[in-house]
This record gives structure tokens, sequence and C-alpha cells, in this order.
């Protein structure tokens, strides 16, 4: 069953439960991935980031 967080009820919700699209990340395959949804996203998010700095330097050095 997949899981999905809440990020307006800062709750993980099932399927039988679960909120509006736009209010959840997901789906994730446990409960324990699910509540780390937001470490999860800030962590790509991070990554994601120096990706782009590191394009951004590598564009200006041409």
């Amino acid at each position: 069953m997949p899981y999905w967080f809440n990020i307006q009820t800062k709750q993980v919700e099932s399927d039988e439960d679960r909120g509006a699209d736009a209010d959840v990340l997901g789906p994730y395959d446990t409960m324990e991935e699910a509540g780390n949804a937001l470490q999860h996203a800030k962590a790509n998010t991070d990554a994601w980031d120096a990706q782009d700095r590191a394009w951004n330097d590598a564009d200006l050095e041409d």
C-alpha cells in the first residue's frame, strides 16, 4: 500500500485517507519513508541546487 506525506497536516496518510494531490508528497513504499518526506525533498533540492551552481559556474568559465 502506498503512503503519502501531507504537507498541510504534517501527517502520513494512506490511500484511504489521502488528502488532495496538491497537498501530498509521494507515493512512498513505507510509512517511515513517507514520514521522512520533507528531509528527502530537502536533500534532493540541495543536490539539485549544487548541480545548478556547478553548471552555472562552468558556463561562466567558457
